[in-house]
């Protein structure tokens, strides 16, 4: 009896980036001279015990348009794609850097072009996470809500929700922000799942609890979708920054301050684009054990 043998995973024995931004686990793996895609079981598997644990795995493939880098494909440890994310993308630009003398990068993802560069400071990189959108059907909401400014929604009784009228916004990935006094009054492993998936978010969202510290500075907390807690999220530092200053709270630059650190974020007011500025650090190459993908279909 002959017996079929089942096709190896391209992640078997391939090698691996594990790197963070201001806390965000991140693992990049650099397939540009492999076009074979890995599936949502090999993400999964990556995260799994005797893997690599991360929050986004960053999946460099084959550019698809001139003049960028690569096509970036975005995991999170459940399998599932990201559009978007800006701590992930500061790793991937740090290594191509670092390979190489340029100076700026652009990258393509599921949510579009991204431009990179060094920051103006050592050990910093920046993104352009391009223009935020507010319409309910970009978000997208799955019904119509004419200001996303807030939206009616939320926790506990109605006389007296524990969180209630979060704004809304789509940083190529769908974001809810709940605007709090103190961001640790709140369990937000408990109410993270169940917003998440609420039924006003079709593609699920991103929750975040926010702080205005003053008109330059914000601290926030993120259940980051298809992750979980995270220490940091990118994209949610982007849509908060940009929702608070929709309503007029905050200026156009603001620090940004995270479980896992802080970011600059600016919403540029001559082209709509949100820029991030932020860390992005080096922990230890690997190569993945093609044991981990033994019972992947």
């Amino acid at each position: 009896m002959i017996r079929k043998l089942e096709p190896m995973s391209v992640l078997a024995n391939h090698a691996f980036s594990k790197m963070n931004g201001i806390g965000n686990e991140i693992v990049v793996v650099d397939l540009r001279d492999n076009p074979a895609t890995v599936t949502a079981g090999e993400a999964r598997a990556v995260a799994s015990p005797g893997g690599v644990p991360y929050d986004q795995l960053m999946v460099l493939q084959p550019p698809r348009t001139p003049g960028t880098e690569a096509f970036v494909r975005i995991y999170n440890n459940d399998g599932s794609e990201a559009n978007a994310c800006g701590n992930g993308m500061r790793c991937v630009a740090r290594q191509i850097f670092e390979a190489t003398d340029k100076t700026a990068l652009t990258f393509e993802t599921r949510a579009g072009l991204l431009n990179c560069w060094r920051g103006s400071a050592p050990g910093l990189y920046s993104v352009d996470m391009g223009s935020p959108k507010f319409g309910w059907k970009d978000i997208p909401l799955a019904e119509e809500f004419r200001d996303t400014r807030y939206i009616e929604l939320q926790v506990g009784p109605i006389d007296a929700p524990v969180l209630h009228s979060p704004s809304v916004v789509s940083m190529g990935n769908p974001h809810a922000i709940f605007w709090v006094d103190d961001i640790h009054a709140y369990d937000l492993a408990r109410f993270g799942p169940l917003l998440e998936n609420h039924p006003v978010f079709p593609e699920r969202a991103n929750i975040t609890l926010a702080h205005i510290v003053d008109r330059d500075h914000i601290t926030m907390r993120t259940w980051e979708r298809g992750a979980g807690l995270t220490k940091a999220c990118g994209s949610a530092a982007c849509a908060t920054a940009v929702a608070a200053a929709r309503l007029k709270r905050v200026e156009r630059i603001v620090h940004m301050t995270l479980p896992g650190g802080s970011l600059t974020i600016e919403w540029r007011e001559r082209d709509d684009h949100v820029l991030m500025t932020g860390p992005a650090i080096f922990e230890y190459e690997g190569a993945f054990d093609p044991a981990l993908f033994a019972s992947v279909a």
